[in-house]
């Protein structure tokens, strides 16, 4: 099982390296992205946490009998952790923002079917108002064609009546040329018999009744005309409001097209301010880019300006620990005087044997921080030549490796500190062992290398490199300042493009259902006309049939004056004849 744990060493009375280390288990655990803390102050002892510095937290792997399996130093894997940490936050904070904006997008799409279920409501009751007006017209043409027929069948009528009154006429002038006949055959004097009395009597009669039924088809006639004044009365009113509505549908036509042209000037100018827009992106990329490229050069240069730095202290405390009253690391002379030269051998073999292995981790961890060195050189090289797409995951994968060179480099300085302690402390046991034994080789006590020059240019050179670096970062906060404005102005116009956008949008939504609402309009009155016009049709040609009607009753009403006064004089002929 994994822990995270941190080295505790006990410091023994000879130097560093009879210390005892123990880890304290932290943390253990449980799974992939799952640590629980370890209740209580469990150590371990454990020969391995020797390399580390005390304090130092590191990554143990343990059997079930708290065996170490393996170790290893938890900096970087912390980073990772805390990286993976702050990645998820950043996914779920776009998730929330992903679902506020599928919310806010709900929220619209339920007002816009509220909109649209109360705009098919009012289109409903539209529809039921046409189907009224339907049936009311339905009903006007079933009127007109009863009328029609009304006036068909006085048409008969008249027909009729016009034949039955020629008919009593041509009898009527038979049985005048026979009683002319009679009269010039019959001696003066002579009257007529009863028979033909009351033949030409019953002539007289039909021929009178026939004229008799041409007036009650004259007052059928006049009250199908006045049907059809009325119904041409109640036309006249749905023409008028068809008029209406034609004048309202050009009114809101013409308006419609109105705000069309203008809606077509605003976008104009949108896409104009968009195009100013683009402007201020590119020269705002431009600035970002010209940013990068200068914190690019910031960061080596401080990467630089830290090396040297650590160089220059390394050198420093060389000098002071070689020179006269360097501040070496105090250990107990008279101590190692007294002790068996046996045991003080076996020391000196344990502290060099310490330094060895620590050795090899500093040199492997300087390799590490030489190859992380190497790797953000080529970060930089791959970030100045790469795509505004591929730059930010390059960029964060720089951030991430420089962060990692900055905590292993900080690591690195303890780390020689201690070597440098550890070979300070073997080379005074090794001067006191060399000195009791008596051998010539015992290392001289002095520096054979004068560090003060070297120490010197390094301090120029750190100095020279700080300007540097002091400068590139007066550059960089130029930078961001002007940055921050384009940006501010950008958002800014970003701002009230959008808010623009969204205005027009809007106003677009709305002229699109005006030109929905014009159509449908026009749609109305061309059915209303439509349905109008064939009821306007029928009722003009039954008018016409009417007149034609009334004419043609004219005619026989001429005749039936004329046989009027016919049968007049038939009578006071009779009369004559009879009295005679």
């Amino acid at each position: 099982m994994l822990y995270l744990a941190e080295v505790q060493k006990q410091r023994s009375g000879f130097g560093l390296g009879g210390g005892k280390a123990e880890l304290k288990l932290l943390a253990c655990q449980r799974g992939e992205h799952n640590w629980s803390a370890v209740p209580g102050d469990d150590a371990i002892p454990v020969e391995e946490a020797n390399k580390f510095n005390d304090g130092t937290l590191v990554l143990v792997e343990l059997s079930a009998s708290k065996q170490v399996q393996r170790i290893q130093e938890a900096a970087r894997q912390l980073v990772s952790i805390l990286q993976n940490f702050s990645r998820l936050q950043d996914k779920f904070k776009d998730k929330e923002e992903e679902i506020e904006q599928w919310k806010a997008s709900l929220t619209f799409s339920s007002q816009e079917l509220n909109r649209r279920e109360m705009e098919m409501q009012a289109r409903e009751e539209q529809l039921a108002q046409m189907e009224d007006e339907l049936e009311r017209l339905e009903a006007q043409r079933s009127e007109i064609e009863n009328t029609r027929d009304e006036a068909n069948r006085l048409r008969e009528e008249v027909d009729r009546s016009r034949v039955e009154i020629e008919t009593a006429w041509e009898q009527l002038r038979g049985e005048q040329q026979r009683v002319a006949q009679q009269q010039s055959q019959v001696p003066q004097g002579a009257v007529v018999d009863r028979q033909q009395t009351e033949r030409i009597q019953e002539l007289m009669q039909k021929l009178g009744g026939a004229i008799a039924s041409a007036q009650g088809v004259r007052e059928q006639l006049n009250q199908s005309f006045g049907a059809v004044g009325a119904q041409q009365a109640i036309l006249d009113q749905h023409w008028q409001q068809l008029e209406q509505k034609r004048s309202i549908a050009q009114q809101q036509q013409e308006e419609v097209d109105r705000q069309n042209q203008s809606l077509q000037n605003r976008w104009q100018e949108w896409y104009q301010s968009q195009d100013a827009l683009a402007g201020a992106r590119a020269d705002l990329k431009g600035q970002q880019s010209t940013l990068s490229a200068k914190q690019d050069q910031a960061q080596s240069v401080s990467l630089q300006v830290r090396a040297i730095e650590d160089l220059y202290q390394q050198l420093s405390r060389l000098a002071s620990a070689s020179g006269p009253g360097g501040t070496q690391q105090k250990v107990d002379v008279s101590s190692l005087e007294k002790m068996p030269v046996e045991e003080l051998q076996a020391l000196v073999q344990h502290l060099q044997h310490d330094l060895e292995k620590v050795f090899r981790f500093v040199n492997d961890q300087e390799e590490e921080l030489t190859l992380q060195k190497e790797t953000i050189e080529e970060l930089q090289r791959k970030i100045q030549a790469a795509s505004e797409y591929d730059r930010m995951a390059l960029e964060n994968e720089m951030a991430d490796e420089l962060e990692s060179y900055q905590m292993l480099n900080e690591t690195l300085v303890g780390q020689r500190l201690r070597l440098q302690e550890r070979e300070d402390v073997l080379k005074q046991h090794q001067a006191v062992l060399w000195r009791r034994l008596g051998t010539a080789n015992a290392p001289k006590q002095g520096g054979d290398m004068e560090l003060g020059p070297i120490v010197a240019q390094l301090n120029t050179q750190r100095q020279q490199q700080s300007q540097e670096l002091q400068r590139l970062e007066n550059e960089i906060q130029q930078l961001r300042e002007t940055i921050s404005q384009i940006e501010a102005n950008v958002n800014r116009q970003n701002g009230e493009g959008e808010a623009k956008r969204y205005e027009l949008k809007q106003f677009e939504q709305n002229l699109f259902n005006q030109k929905g609402a014009v159509a449908e309009l026009w749609g109305r009155v061309k059915v209303y006309q439509e349905m109008l016009q064939p009821v306007q049709d029928n009722l003009n040609a039954l008018r016409q049939k009417l007149e034609a009607v009334a004419g043609e009753l004219d005619r026989v009403q001429e005749r039936g004056d004329e046989q009027d006064r016919v049968v007049s004089d038939l009578q006071q002929v009779l009369s004559g004849l009879i009295t005679a």
